[in-house]
């Protein structure tokens, strides 16, 4: 799908772990997915919307490949333009979570424009991407790991349905700085991306930390564009602020220091449950309304930046320790989504976290509190488009 428009193209991010795997039921007990972490979640302190519950208890399983022809169908009418599925690759060519991409490539009544993101973590047991107790490591290999991983992407990229601009592939990597012999193993995917009749390749980098790593190694990687993914842009961004790092000193990305003071932690104004009593297992609590203007009114844009925006973010489905911006709304959402969209983003694209992170309370979808409202707020922001 080529995409090329004057307006800007909302993509979401999509998470495809609902569904059920042996190496989960190994790791995690059987029947394990993402629903089950999102339904044992309990309020931490007053006015904590836990848990999270879809709308008419819609626990969905996707390896029905009709559950993504409706989301596909949801997604469309509410004005997102495609979604970037993560994908998830190992040593080898070991696959994890690849059933509901794979079917949804040869269905194609999953009918929306799509990207894939390829998660190149570590899987550890702990829920932040860090590698303690690693459980499923990374490998890049050389050469010929390389050219196994894309003849596997290729019916992808070869998809009408897949994104493109100029005849190149979108292909989002998490985080491309951990890859040994990035630069190479990129050529190696240009060079047989042209012999199968693409342009070369676009790759935009997901997390991050990329932009803050002064490894000199790190600035000479080949990257296209830089996803503003928030909240993470934002949680980083403001504790770089001031520091000497390649980001700043290149594009001038960060705000005077008050916002950052701001952006600080609200928790001294939350009354916790009476079993949360020691701060090592309460969670970090921050402003909604105030990661958003620091998103806003950052100056951190420019030719190769693709701006970022989230609905909402809690994850404390998956430990107490994690982090909650509180006082999201749909109303919110719109508002600052509108102004969002205003501004000037790499590819005409903005990436919205997320379109199901249930477990991280980032999701688009219908859910029993506000129903179909987040879903309505972003359909009435692209639409405002048409004003601008």
């Amino acid at each position: 799908m080529e995409f090329d428009s004057n307006s800007k193209q909302v993509i979401t991010f999509y998470l495809p772990q609902f569904h059920t795997i042996p190496e989960n039921d190994k790791w995690w007990g059987k029947g394990f997915t993402e629903w089950t972490n999102t339904k044992k979640a309990r309020p931490l302190f007053e006015g904590h919307e836990q848990p999270k519950t879809p709308l008419h208890n819609n626990y969905y399983d996707l390896s029905d490949v009709t559950v993504m022809e409706g989301q596909a169908k949801l997604a469309k009418s509410y004005g997102v333009s495609g979604f970037c599925y993560y994908h998830y690759w190992f040593k080898n060519g070991k696959k994890l979570l690849e059933k509901p991409i794979e079917q949804m490539l040869v269905d194609k009544n999953v009918d929306i424009p799509f990207c894939l993101c390829w998660a190149n973590e570590n899987w550890s047991r702990n829920w932040d991407g860090g590698n303690c107790e690693v459980i499923m490591e990374q490998d890049y290999g050389l050469e010929k790991e390389w050219i196994q991983h894309f003849m596997y992407l290729l019916p992808f990229f070869k998809d009408e349905r897949y994104i493109t601009f100029q005849k190149k592939p979108v292909l989002v990597i998490y985080k491309p700085e951990e890859i040994n012999h990035y630069n190479e193993m990129r050529a190696c995917f240009e060079k047989l991306a042209v012999k199968e009749g693409f342009n070369g390749l676009l790759i935009l980098s997901q997390y991050p930390s990329i932009l803050f790593d002064k490894r000199p190694a790190v600035s000479k990687m080949k990257i296209d564009y830089f996803i503003k993914f928030e909240p993470m842009m934002t949680e980083i961004g403001q504790k770089m602020e001031g520091k000497n790092n390649r980001i700043r000193n290149n594009i001038k990305a960060f705000l005077p220091i008050s916002w950052v003071k701001k952006y600080k932690k609200i928790k001294d104004n939350v009354k916790f449950k009476s079993n949360i009593k020691h701060d090592s297992i309460k969670p970090i609590i921050l402003d909604y309304d105030e990661t958003w203007k620091y998103i806003l009114n950052c100056d951190f844009y420019g030719k190769n930046i693709i701006n970022g925006g989230f609905t909402a973010w809690d994850n404390t489905a998956r430990k107490h320790t994690g982090v909650v911006f509180q006082g999201s709304t749909p109303e919110k959402f719109e508002k600052y989504m509108k102004q969002l969209l205003k501004k000037d983003s790499g590819l005409n694209l903005v990436f919205v976290n997320a379109w199901n992170e249930w477990a991280e309370g980032a999701y688009l979808e219908p859910d029993e509190r506000y129903e179909y409202g987040y879903l309505e707020a972003l359909k009435r922001a692209v639409d405002s488009q048409i004003d601008i």
